[in-house]
């Protein structure tokens, strides 16, 4: 989870990979780039309900993603992600809580 200023300014910058289990939540944040990132990502953009509104697939580095005027925050996640989980706009995201 990204949610505050310095989380969600740097997101995943500079970072090697995203473990394919894992994924960042960025919220608020309407809208994101991949600048400074060196692999492609899939993107949900959500509304304020948390149901998905907008989807970017395969999101190249160096690139400035989407906008979806409903979307307050985003989900990043493994490139493929959404394509293997059949996910589609109008779905809604639960969040749990796990322990670490």
């Amino acid at each position: 989870m990204a949610d505050r200023f310095w989380t969600r300014f740097k997101g995943l910058m500079l970072t090697k990979s995203m473990p394919d289990h894992q994924a960042l939540h960025i919220s608020p944040c309407p809208s994101i780039h991949t600048f400074f990132m060196r692999y492609p990502i899939d993107v949900l953009y959500l509304n304020n309900r948390k149901e998905i509104v907008g989807i970017e697939e395969e999101l190249m580095p160096g690139k400035i993603g989407k906008r979806f005027s409903k979307a307050e925050s985003v989900i990043e996640l493994p490139a493929g992600k959404i394509r293997d989980t059949s996910t589609t706009v109008g779905q809604m995201i639960a969040f749990i809580e796990t322990d670490k």
